[in-house]
């Protein structure tokens, strides 16, 4: 077809050998050319290249309507806009058509008699494919006039039209994404009677509005998305229309940690400053992950409403926001992320799961803290040997210099605010600390030396092989015996 820029008529439109095409086809044609060249349209979606993508691949192909199914932040909505991408870059549509009316095929009133007045000679504009795409939240108060449309007193009044007239019809969202692609974000909170409302456009592409005899054979790829706890606490989705929806696909959360920094890294939304003063250690990266797989892990949260990926993302900004506080704080050039900066990426955590009863009873703040503590002891044994695994075994114990060493009464304060030097020098008081990070893991001692270190204690607090005490300025680590005989909060 020659530039659109200069095809302005329904005739030059002729010219050109435009073909009309449903919204399904199109999307069906623009993804086999896609796959055909090897190449994804869902791109900066991770962990669901062998699970989600294919399915709805195969449902794009199928030219199905789709669900997307799942809890809170799964992608499910990115995954929708994504597919604006499959769509044909500009589309012609009738000039002054309500509707995106097709030159070849329109459906409105006015686009007929357009078309039936003025012929070839008939104006068209071209609209982009970001405009193809409405996306709605189900909420309880949307009503079917939000959705398909109602009369309207105010234009029948202007035109001086009867209520006879098709034309006073004033159109909902759902006409209006004609030739487009049409979401519906949580579905089920729709009212029941709403989403009856939805089942002729699904099954036969048309719409009624207060008694007109009006056929408007609208063309649309709908994308409705859920969360399975909707089912149960806030409404549901009615049998006949999840039966008039083709494909259900079902969403998840990452697999492993390794896509869970993929995602993290991706959507941290860090200040340029930021990026540049601040250095975070790839095992706060890690620790930052866990602490969201033990959260989906925990009796204390409810897994029916889920732990969003917002959660590590949120505690991510949170970690580097620490940390640029305290090199500002000190007038320090650059700064580093600690483990210590873990708990204060509270904020981060408690606004974002939801506890059960047990939870609520322990405290939001008792509970993000613990997930930090169960983050560290969980991926300490994945780097230097298990303590519980060494209590065992007689031999060798890589950590007893560092335990004798509280044992003799000696005591370590790390202040969080402190500069990065009294930080060094402090850890540096512990004998065979930097000797057990360096043997266990040189290679990443050589680029966080000082964070592998602390971590080391933190982690052998967790295993109840020396004694922590965080107050809010200062963690304290003592000889575990020697803290048996006063109350201590953390323990």
């Amino acid at each position: 077809m020659q530039g659109i820029d200069k095809i302005r008529t329904l005739g030059q439109l002729r010219g050109a050998g435009y073909r009309p095409k449903s919204i399904k086809d199109e999307l069906r044609l623009n993804l086999m050319a896609c796959l055909q060249k090897g190449e994804s349209p869902f791109n900066g979606i991770h962990g669901y290249e062998d699970t989600v993508i294919p399915e709805i691949e195969q449902a794009i192909l199928a030219r199905h309507n789709i669900l997307l199914l799942g809890l809170r932040g799964q992608a499910k909505t990115r995954i929708a806009r994504q597919m604006v991408a499959l769509l044909d870059e500009y589309i012609p549509v009738i000039d002054g058509a309500e509707l995106f009316d097709d030159p070849l095929a329109p459906i409105t009133r006015y686009g007929r008699d357009r078309v039936e007045e003025e012929g070839d000679r008939t104006p068209i504009i071209w609209v982009h494919r970001s405009e193809r795409y409405t996306e709605k939240l189900a909420t309880p108060d949307v009503t079917v006039a939000d959705l398909i449309g109602d009369t309207d007193p105010i234009k029948a009044a202007n035109l001086r039209l009867s209520y006879a007239d098709e034309r006073v019809i004033h159109f909902g969202l759902i006409p209006r994404a004609h030739r487009g692609i049409f979401v519906i974000n949580e579905l089920p909170d729709l009212q029941a009677r709403i989403q009856v409302s939805l089942f002729n456009i699904l099954q036969e592409g048309d719409i009624q509005i207060r008694g007109f005899k009006l056929r408007l054979p609208l063309d649309l790829q709908f994308v409705f998305t859920a969360n399975p706890e909707d089912y149960t606490n806030r409404g549901s989705i009615v049998t006949p229309l999840k039966d008039r929806i083709e494909s259900q696909i079902l969403t998840h959360y990452p697999k492993n940690i390794e896509i869970g920094k993929r995602i993290t890294l991706q959507e941290a939304r860090l200040h340029p400053e930021q990026e540049k003063r601040i250095a975070v250690a790839p095992l706060l990266h890690d620790l930052v992950e866990q602490v969201a797989f033990e959260a989906r892990a925990s009796e204390y949260v409810d897994q029916k409403s889920g732990v969003s990926a917002r959660l590590t993302i949120s505690a991510y900004e949170q970690l580097v926001a620490t940390a640029e506080r305290r090199a500002l704080r000190n007038k320090e050039e650059a700064g580093a992320a600690r483990i210590s900066d873990l708990f204060a990426i509270m904020p981060a955590i408690t606004g974002k799961v939801e506890l059960v009863y047990e939870g609520e009873q322990e405290g939001p703040a008792l509970v993000a803290r613990s997930l930090v503590k169960k983050a560290v002891r969980s991926l300490f044994p994945v780097l230097f040997p298990d303590p519980e695994h060494l209590k065992k075994k007689s031999g060798e114990q890589p950590y007893q210099q560092i335990i004798q060493w509280f044992g003799e009464g000696n005591s370590l304060d790390l202040l969080n605010d402190a500069p990065q030097g009294e930080y060094a020098s402090q850890l540096a008081l512990v004998p065979g600390l930097e000797d057990l990070v360096n043997r266990y893991q040189p290679a990443l001692a050589a680029q966080h030396p000082l964070i592998m270190q602390e971590f080391v204690l933190h982690a052998l607090a967790e295993y109840s092989l020396l004694s922590k005490q965080q107050l809010e300025r200062q963690t304290t680590f003592k000889d575990l015996l020697s803290s048996m005989f006063r109350f201590d909060e953390d323990q």
